[in-house]
């Protein structure tokens, strides 16, 4: 006669773990993991994004003192109504209005000291060869107000292109369709 003990009967039936329950663990530790790295890399490229961002509101704003640095151009009516500026890392930088393109030396005092027209010039080049050395292929667009009556304005606003983490099926069909990052600054030199 065989006499089987109920208790050692339960030990030997739950001793282990069966292959089909460590390949389902593995299965959802490996999709775990997967929405680890998604979220990291969602992390590192949103840093990125706003380091731009940051920069492109940073480098307007240095347009914005060079404005309040010499009013005499900017706010006496002098400025030109429209200028655009293009370029990036290896991309020739291209003025649009031929009245602010050139180098102008604005680095003597004393009665051959530049006008506020060349120091204008100077600014607004130095400021494009910024541009270009920190953002990514750009577009900057200065709008100023001629009007006589009010006070001068201007809109600073600079586009730039950025690399997408990822692109949803609505985007994917037609990538020229998506919006440019634009930072807008007003002032009023």
């Amino acid at each position: 006669m065989n006499i089987v003990n109920p208790r050692a009967a339960r030990r030997a039936a739950s001793a282990g773990f069966s292959l089909i329950e460590v390949l389902v663990a593995l299965i959802v530790i490996s999709i775990g993991l997967l929405g680890l790295a998604k979220m990291t890399s969602l992390g590192i490229a949103s840093t990125n994004v706003a380091g731009t961002r940051s920069l492109a509101a940073t480098e307007a704003a240095s347009l914005a003192a060079m404005m309040h640095a010499d009013r005499a151009f900017w706010s006496a009516g002098n400025a030109p109504a429209s200028f655009t500026i293009t370029g990036g890392p290896g991309v020739t930088t291209v003025i649009s209005n031929s009245s602010l393109q050139g180098t102008q030396a604005c680095t003597t005092t004393g009665t051959t000291a530049c006008t506020p027209g060349n120091i204008a010039i100077h600014d607004v080049n130095q400021w494009a060869a910024d541009l270009a050395a920190v953002l990514p292929p750009y577009l900057a667009t200065v709008n100023c107000s001629t009007s006589t009556r009010a006070a001068i304005s201007c809109a600073i606003q600079i586009q730039w292109t950025e690399n997408g983490v990822a692109i949803n099926a609505q985007q994917s069909g037609n990538v020229s369709s998506l919006a440019l990052p634009t930072y807008i600054l007003y002032v009023v030199p």
